[in-house]
Order: structure tokens, then C-alpha cells, then sequence
């Protein structure tokens, strides 16, 4: 489980709670258990992903991927260990004096990003989608589960935590979806062109999956323009925080000039 989750990465989502929570008027401080979560649930999944029987990864992060340090069983039950330890960081949230009623809302808002419907969901639709070809749509959908809900629920549950209104709080998950697109086209970019040294993992095994990636679908050039067209909105959306969403703001600015 250490193994996994405390691998040498970028820790975008963990990121994002904080940087939401304090876009929203409080101290970064208080969403940590929270961060803590999100950070679990996408070493889950990422473990998971990287199985044989899923994407058949043998690197992550620059180093071997779980199941192929300790084996295919230990890995699967590292993963299913790192979900559950997720919901029990974010029990901790009550320890912070925060209402029990946010902090409900942010296991609810946690479980369906994680599940059937969202992350779970999107990799059914992702192994469904291998050897075919898919049009842009579909593949937004696919991204949209797969990695848009989980950066969704990072701002959203930042948002909860940090005690915004019930609608501003889903407008951040909003938010944070269409940012969670703009990262996977990114990542489908990156997986054709970079190495292994920068990327953390081999160039061009989506490709050699015939993996349902927004470059296959309507070519790089309109992949770049997608993408960036995101983050520009995304970028937008943050200015009109004022001064609270400098630190989103910047996160933001640091997604959009990744190489890894």
C-alpha cells in the first residue's frame, strides 16, 4: 500500500482539495484528511488499472507498477485495502469540527466518483472501447468517468469541506470534471510522444492497446486545441475567484505546462 501510494508523482488531486477549500474561504489545513482520501482512491486505482488483466502496465511513476514488485494478488489487495482506507481518512473530516451533514455529503460525493457510474464505469467503458474506433464524443464520456469524476469530486469535496453552499460546491465539481478531460487528452498526448525516463511509464502502449484516446479519435493538432480550450475555461472560471483562487489558479497554469 506504501508502495503505491506514496510513489514519487504529482499529486494533483490531493492538490486540488486544498486549493479549492481555500478558493472557497478557508484554511487549506482543514481539508487534509479529504486530500488524504482522494489521494488513496486514485492509488487504488491506478494499481488496479495497471494489472494484467486490465491495461497490463509494467511501469508507473518511473518504477516497477505494483503487481509487478509484489505480484498480482498483493497488488489487488492493496488496491481494495487503499479504497477502504480512503472512506476511513475521510471519517476523519469529523474530527475537524466540521457538520456532520458535509461530512456525509463528502463520503456520498467520494463513493459515486469511485464507482459503477464514474471511475469503475469508465475503465468497463475503456476496456470495452480497445481495437475500436470511437468518435470524440465517446471518448469525452470515457475520459469523463475515468479521470474527470475523481478531479470532479477533488474540487467538489475541497469545496464541501471548506464550507461553500451546496451549489457552488457541485459548480466546482463542474469545474473540475471538464479540467479532468483536459488532463487525460493531455496524458493521451504524452503516452505518443514522451519516454519512459520523463513520462514515469513506456510511450506508446495506448497505442499498441488500440486504447480509445482522443488523438486517435480526431488527430493531435484538434486533440492540442481540445485541450487547451479546457484549461483556457477552466483558467477563467478561477480568475472571477479574485484573490482566494490564486493557488487554483496556479495549479491550473502547472497542468497546462506538464511534460509528465
Amino acid at each position: 500500500m506504501r508502495y503505491a501510494a506514496l510513489a514519487p508523482g504529482k499529486r494533483v488531486r490531493p492538490l486540488l482539495v486544498l486549493a479549492a477549500c481555500e478558493a472557497v474561504g478557508s484554511p487549506w489545513r482543514r481539508a487534509l484528511p479529504a486530500a488524504a482520501a482522494i489521494e488513496c482512491v486514485h492509488a487504488f486505482s491506478l494499481v488496479h488499472d495497471d494489472l494484467p488483466a486490465l491495461d497490463d502496465d509494467d511501469f508507473r511513476r518511473g518504477r516497477p507498477t505494483t503487481h509487478r514488485r509484489f505480484g498480482e494478488a498483493l497488488a489487488l489487495l492493496a488496491g481494495d485495502a487503499l479504497l477502504a482506507l480512503a472512506f476511513e481518512n475521510l471519517s476523519m473530516l469529523s474530527r475537524t469540527a466540521l457538520a456532520p451533514t458535509r461530512v456525509a455529503e463528502a463520503c456520498r460525493v467520494l463513493a459515486r466518483a469511485s464507482g459503477s457510474r464514474e471511475l469503475v464505469g469508465g475503465q468497463v467503458m475503456d476496456l470495452h472501447s480497445e481495437n475500436r474506433r470511437l468518435g470524440p464524443a465517446r471518448v469525452r464520456d470515457i475520459h469523463a468517468r475515468k479521470t474527470g469524476a475523481l478531479i470532479g469530486a477533488s474540487l467538489e469535496i475541497g469545496a464541501i469541506v471548506g464550507g461553500a453552499p451546496a451549489a457552488k460546491a457541485r459548480a466546482f465539481g463542474r469545474l473540475g470534471r471538464d479540467l479532468g478531460i483536459a488532463f487525460q487528452i493531455q496524458d493521451d498526448l504524452l503516452n505518443l510522444r514522451s519516454s519512459l525516463a520523463r513520462l514515469g511509464k513506456r510511450a506508446g502502449t495506448d497505442q499498441a492497446r488500440g486504447k480509445a484516446t482522443y488523438p486517435r479519435a480526431v488527430g493531435e493538432e484538434r486533440a492540442r486545441a481540445e485541450a487547451a480550450r479546457r484549461l483556457d475555461r477552466a483558467r477563467r472560471a478561477v480568475t472571477r475567484m479574485g484573490q482566494r483562487g490564486l493557488t487554483l489558479g496556479r495549479l491550473i497554469d502547472a497542468l497546462a505546462a506538464r511534460e509528465r
